[in-house]
């Protein structure tokens, strides 16, 4: 049998994770990249791998509970053959219950989940004093802990696949190279902009985000969301704090006083991080597909080509089962891709005859 020849076009975590699911299979692999690993969100500090809420369940929120439960396996078996760490850890995550009506609302989702989690993760009510000194302040005194949610160090676990990629004989190239083989184009902000220029219509954008690294160690704790705010302890004793949504904006890699602004909040929010001092400021780029659901499909361009992008704030915990999709499609010919997040639902609409 031949061995299958596939090129990805993009080094984020759209990219390395397709390439990987492929080179996992036999293909014959080779990653392009313009600029470096991790460019644009995948380069990020963040790293909440956080479901969505168990509720009016459909398609997106089906894959990323499949994409979420795949993800142990996924990053303990590339840490395991590479030896650098992603940060990969599901510890879970806390948030706060404003009032009465926030309080029942978390309860029937409690109810929700025992049946749309099949039994592999809770959504619990609990105590403030529960995760005493770390839970943020709640006006009911009591928080929703969720079991599902996960973290990682995004530019490490990037790191991380890349080498996972080398030691399997797979090509990772800077600049501009030739493809072979089947093309798979998972190159997101730069991508949807060339889609959204070529179709005169917006198809997708980017959305700029900012977040910090606090010098503060929960290794151990739940992440947290409050206020909007995403407050992810990580392994090597480090908190990152984020972040912003801009859709307008000035200069994709600058930090400056909103992401001041979520430094304050998260301090005012979560006292143990009060005192904390700020060790790295960041900002990047999160390709946001017009759908808001990830891209999966023909490329609307290049029909040959197969489109991966969209991940904006839940793309690394949609890739390890988006990945396998990809590769079911490019090495087997098998389309299991759900309608949500075929390109069309992102492309104008034809004027009606």
């Amino acid at each position: 049998m031949a061995i299958a020849d596939v090129t990805v076009l993009g080094a984020g975590i759209f990219g390395l994770s397709a390439a990987y699911a492929c080179a996992r299979r036999g293909a014959r692999v080779r990653v392009i990249e313009a600029a470096r690993i991790g460019a644009g969100s995948s380069g990020g500090v963040v790293g909440a791998l956080a479901p969505h809420t168990p509720e009016n369940w459909n398609a997106k929120k089906q894959v990323q509970f499949d994409s979420l439960m795949r993800a142990e396996a996924w990053w303990t078996e590339i840490a395991a053959a590479t030896g650098m760490d992603p940060g990969y850890a599901r510890l879970g995550r806390v948030q706060p219950l404003a009032d009465d009506r926030a309080r029942a609302l978390a309860e029937a989702r409690a109810v929700q989940a025992e049946t749309l989690w099949q039994g592999r993760a809770a959504w619990r009510i609990r105590p403030v004093s529960y995760f005493p000194g770390w839970a943020p302040d709640s006006p009911t005194g009591q928080i929703i802990h969720d079991t599902l949610t996960a973290r990682l160090h995004p530019a490490k676990a990037c790191a991380a696949m890349a080498e996972a990629l080398r030691q399997m004989g797979a090509e990772i190239l800077i600049g501009d190279h030739a493809p072979r083989g089947k093309v798979i184009e998972a190159t997101g902000a730069a991508g949807l902009a060339e889609l959204s220029t070529a179709l005169g219509a917006v198809v997708g954008n980017a959305v700029k985000g900012q977040a910090a690294v606090l010098g503060h160690d929960a290794r151990d704790l739940p992440q947290l969301f409050v206020e909007g705010l995403h407050v992810v302890p990580h392994k090597d004793g480090t908190t990152a704090v984020g972040s912003t949504s801009e859709r307008e904006f000035d200069a994709p890699a600058r930090t400056d006083a909103l992401l001041e602004d979520v430094i304050a909040r998260a301090r005012a929010a979560v006292p143990a991080l009060a005192e904390a001092p700020v060790l790295a400021r960041w900002a990047g780029l999160r390709p946001r597909a017009k759908s808001r659901a990830p891209m999966l499909g023909a490329h609307p361009l290049r029909p040959d080509h197969v489109i991966l992008n969209g991940g904006f704030k839940i793309g690394f915990g949609m890739a390890p089962e988006l990945a396998e999709m990809v590769a079911d499609l490019v090495l087997e010919g098998r389309d299991r891709i759900p309608d949500a997040f075929r390109p069309e639902v992102s492309l104008p609409r034809a004027p009606a005859p």
